[in-house]
């Protein structure tokens, strides 16, 4: 742990985390109950012409403030971004590409639900623009599906997953497991499933009981009871032994790629890069003045709207982050990930070297390594503590 004391530490390398754009349709055909994303039912119907032309003006006022980046991915997240028209997304795109220059194999990935309408409109998408799909698949048996409050059946999962690798070049999908009643047998024999119709990406997020969401309501209850502690890790280790084996190694937590595979635009997030969110509810983290901002839209999506249509932006805070606060959501986000996080770059944020006192006790106990002298990733027995870790190295 030599690298890691005193104040000779080398300069931080620049580390390629590109610039990123995040757009927000805050809008699902229904809530699922364990969902406590900022998203909205409308049964009326929304105005797509007057929210795209609400987007293109906040994209204009976010490139007033970033000008001169090159954008390396564009995601449209949710809600659910394949309620949208395919000319609304080619709008959106087209806009930022006038707006910044487009680095030729810039990733345009689109969150999908897999129904059968919306698979309908997977080549208007792609024509549009974008070359990644993110399908949320969620789990493969009808029963859990109609638990989790999904709209599709198995089948027709599996059917858009089809549809969506004959028609763009990448494809991910997601999964919720350590769902209730469920075991490591079924969950493995699940997932084997799965990783067959697997393309380059596979998200496999633990099912968590967020507050203000149904399932919170029920659990409170009592009567919606998940898997315990001891089973919830065994569902993990399986996730990680049954991907590694397929190809399909954690490159974070959460997230399973082949190499080469991986998420440009959340690499983007875990390494600390820069990032414009426009939409009800969107975050962002850009370089301003050599200060890092934090920034966030209004979430109600009729009171964004009004206010962009008042204003030009959204935005309803903006909070300039201290060195420390900046360090500390470095060493969050990059220990989530496989490589880690570079010293050097921590060091810098911070003002000062990552403590050799704090990191050494937890490399002992196996939970941290060192896979080159300055980068520091979690182990893979010290990735499910890692909010123990972050507690440890920086409380």
């Amino acid at each position: 742990m030599a690298a890691l004391s005193g104040t000779d530490a080398a300069p931080a390398a620049r580390e390629d985390c590109g610039f990123a754009v995040y757009v927000h349709w805050p809008f699902c055909a229904a809530k699922c109950p364990y969902c406590d994303f900022n998203s909205h039912v409308r049964p009326g119907g929304v105005d797509e012409a007057r929210f795209m032309r609400a987007y293109r003006a906040e994209l204009r006022h976010m490139s007033e403030r970033m000008p001169s980046r090159t954008v390396t991915s564009i995601f449209f997240g949710g809600g659910t971004p394949s309620l949208m028209a395919p000319r609304t997304v080619a709008a959106v795109i087209d806009e930022i590409a006038a707006l910044w220059p487009l680095a030729g194999d810039a990733e345009i990935t689109l969150e999908a639900n897999p129904t059968s309408v919306e698979a309908d409109r997977f080549a208007g998408y792609r024509a549009a623009g974008v070359n990644r799909l993110s399908l949320g698949v969620q789990a493969l048996n009808d029963p859990d599906l109609k638990a989790l409050g999904r709209l599709h059946g198995a089948d027709e999962a599996a059917a858009a997953l089809e549809i969506a690798r004959a028609t763009f070049p990448r494809v991910s999908f997601d999964l919720i497991y350590a769902r209730p009643g469920q075991q490591v047998r079924q969950w493995a024999d699940e997932l084997s499933r799965a990783l067959k119709l697997a393309a380059d990406h596979l998200s496999a997020y633990q099912l968590t009981i967020e507050e203000g969401t149904p399932f919170f309501d029920l659990s409170a209850r009592g009567r919606l009871k998940t898997p315990g502690e001891d089973m919830a890790r065994a569902l993990y280790d399986v996730t990680q032994e049954l991907c590694e084996k397929a190809g399909l190694p954690a490159y974070e937590v959460s997230n399973h790629a082949v190499p080469g595979g991986e998420s440009r635009h959340n690499l983007t997030y875990w390494r600390g890069g820069d990032y414009v969110g426009v939409g009800a509810g969107a975050h962002g983290r850009v370089a301003e003045a050599g200060r890092r901002v934090a920034t966030e839209t209004l979430k109600k999506p009729e009171a964004w709207l009004e206010q962009v249509e008042r204003m030009g932006h959204g935005l309803i805070a903006e909070e300039a982050l201290s060195r420390q606060d900046t360090a500390r959501e470095y060493l969050l986000m990059g220990l989530r990930l496989g490589e880690g996080i570079s010293l050097a770059r921590y060091a810098e944020l911070a003002g000062a070297v990552l403590s050799a006192a704090r990191v050494g006790p937890l490399a002992d106990l196996g939970l941290v390594e060192q896979p080159t002298p300055d980068r520091l990733r979690a182990s893979r027995s010290g990735r499910p503590l890692l909010n123990s870790l972050i507690a440890a190295l920086t409380d």
